[in-house]
């Protein structure tokens, strides 16, 4: 473990590598609040889960090159909170919520709100908390909902208004489950450098494919599903649902055997 008391000339500099990753997510999403801005929501909602991507592979990266940094943890959740945070919530309120007045914005700020408590829960959890699930829905997950249903209201040419107040109903729950005690699976316990069946592999293929068919309806269907799973898991178990098991502080393990 570095002393970050005593700079050396080895923790000085930047490791390049994760952080180019990190960079280009946050370009990403950078570039989807300017695209939605100028009226491009498919552009929009696209950059976003290219967002997604660069996060994903951001910290993989970092451990698989062993070039994790306190830096870089940062510099990741800053990034994250453009993306995931303010990117989504904005195009939210450009293609849906701007005709609902104090109604729409509120319900933008609530979503990018949800979003900063989340990723700060999360990173004063880290090395703490249970790593095979995450305690409320992650912020990438959350983003992806609301640029999914974008693109895809987006790509049949739904009329925004006529959706309005169901869209403001979703980006406000997406933004009370990001900060919500249930739980969801991180898939974290996979082994991304252990040896795998054939059958594996052509799985993953067929997803690929699956999804290049029509992917804004894929997409948007998955994590919609991944959305609803996580109050589905927490009530199948636990033996008893209470109010801290929703909201709150307190975590009771009282998971059913």
């Amino acid at each position: 473990m570095q002393n970050i008391d005593k700079p050396t000339a080895k923790n000085r500099g930047i490791y390049l590598l994760p952080n180019l990753f990190t960079t280009a997510g946050l370009f990403s999403g950078f570039y989807a609040i300017i695209a939605s801005m100028n009226g491009h929501f498919e552009s929009a909602a696209i950059a976003v889960f290219v967002a997604m991507l660069c996060d994903g592979l951001d910290g993989r990266v970092a451990r698989l090159t062993n070039t994790q940094s306190e830096f870089g943890a940062e510099y990741d959740s800053m990034a994250d909170m453009v993306s995931f945070g303010m990117a989504p919530a904005l195009i939210a309120y450009n293609w849906a919520l701007a005709d609902l007045g104090k109604i729409g914005w509120l319900a933008a700020f609530i979503y990018c709100a949800g979003a900063a408590l989340r990723l700060a829960r999360f990173n004063t959890q880290v090395g703490v908390a249970d790593k095979r699930w995450f305690q409320g829905l992650a912020s990438p997950a959350a983003a992806a909902v609301i640029a999914g249903t974008v693109w895809l209201g987006h790509q049949y040419q739904v009329e925004a208004a006529s959706v309005s107040y169901l869209f403001a109903a979703v980006t406000v729950c997406t933004g009370l489950l990001m900060v919500s005690n249930f739980r969801y699976h991180s898939f974290k316990e996979v082994d991304w450098r252990g040896k795998v069946n054939f059958i594996v592999i052509l799985l993953v293929v067929a997803v690929f494919v699956v999804i290049s068919v029509e992917p804004a309806l894929i997409l948007c269907l998955g994590f919609y599903l991944y959305a609803l799973s996580g109050p589905v898991i927490t009530v199948r178990s636990v033996r008893k649902l209470k109010v801290s098991h929703v909201v709150g502080d307190d975590e009771p393990d009282d998971t059913k055997d």
